[in-house]
């Protein structure tokens, strides 16, 4: 395990996590120069993709892919970032409700000839549950986890193949969150793990299945830079900490708690802006001590408790070999062999 400066336990605390939203004002990034690379973000027409997005722009990156749902927005996204320079940047379809557009992208982008920098961002939190019409997953866990892990994976030969054209590894950040270790959830008390979360029972709170996700993707990220050596790829998660103007809640802001809740995110959380910041940090600062870790407040800390107990090492493997039989179709486990070769 890394060496941290607070306990699992203690950087899970509720108190903790507020008292530092409260109080740590993130700095923006500085003296960095991306010139000359490419840059892939996700969910990048609001919230805090569009401003990581904007963010690298004013660093200077010389190319950047805005992946989005819906490529209108996507383009009203790339006229508000740079609007005198159109050719900067390009919006490309992913719609990670889709398996097919998932593979679809990651094609696309065995075109460019670098890959500097991807922010795996996108992400859902609807009020109500909703099951994906082609595979069956709660769409909560369909969108945050299952589909952005294939992307990451697909994204991999890429990265291996643009290496010699490149200063330095690709990064490959994803939006986590300290939420992994608030989950209600227990994960390993039925398995199949996935085949759980599926279950359609009434009464889930889609918060806390939110919350699953997030978990389930530092299980991933855990995994994944076990696999994937820092010399092809620098790993890591990282959080944009709580978010007051980003479209991530809009369903839950329409519900009555979810607007009572608005009022207090208002007065102790950040813009997309500021929250962006932590984004960026993650994915241009920093050296190979964050492959595989965890930034939360622009420090590394320690994922949630249960990753780092003998119950979490097996629940990792599990969930592990759950995804990867559920990637199997793309080839994942040929794709992880020959970039860990």
């Amino acid at each position: 395990m890394a060496t941290f400066d607070v306990t699992p336990e203690k950087q899970a605390s509720v108190p903790r996590f507020l008292y530092r939203q409260v109080t740590y004002k993130p700095v923006p990034v500085k003296g960095v120069d991306l010139s000359g690379k490419t840059a892939i973000v996700t969910g990048s027409n609001t919230g805090v993709g569009f401003e990581t997005a904007r963010q690298l722009l004013e660093l200077g990156v010389s190319r950047l892919i805005l992946a989005v749902r819906d490529e209108a927005k996507g383009r009203a996204a790339a006229a508000k970032l740079s609007p005198d320079d159109t050719a900067r940047v390009a919006v490309w379809h992913l719609d990670l409700c889709d398996y097919d557009s998932v593979v679809a992208f990651a094609e696309k982008a065995k075109t460019l000839d670098r890959l500097d920098i991807a922010v795996l961002n996108a992400g859902i939190c609807p009020a109500k549950r909703v099951f994906n019409e082609k595979t069956g997953h709660d769409e909560i866990i369909q969108v945050n986890y299952l589909s952005t892990a294939l992307l990451a994976i697909l994204l991999l030969p890429v990265v291996k193949a643009t290496r010699a054209n490149q200063p330095a590894p690709s990064r490959i950040t994803f939006t986590s969150s300290e939420v992994a270790a608030w989950a209600k959830f227990k994960l390993g008390q039925e398995t199949p793990i996935l085949a759980a979360l599926d279950k359609k029972e009434a009464g889930v709170d889609t918060v806390d299945r939110m919350f699953v996700s997030k978990l389930l993707g530092q299980f991933f990220i855990n995994e994944l830079a076990k696999r994937v050596p820092p010399s092809v790829a620098v790993i890591n998660g990282a959080s944009p900490g709580s978010v007051h103007d980003s479209e991530f809640n809009r369903d839950l802001d329409k519900t009555a708690a979810g607007a009572v809740i608005k009022v207090v995110m208002r007065r102790i959380a950040n813009t997309a802006a500021v929250g962006a910041r932590m984004m960026t940090d993650a994915a241009v600062n920093h050296a190979e001590e964050v492959h595989g870790q965890f930034l939360s407040f622009q420090k590394v800390v320690p994922m949630a408790p249960i990753i780092y107990t003998k119950e979490g090492e097996k629940l990792s493997e599990q969930v592990w070999r759950e995804t990867l039989e559920e990637l199997s179709f793309a080839h994942v486990e040929d794709i992880l062999r020959e970039v860990s070769a």
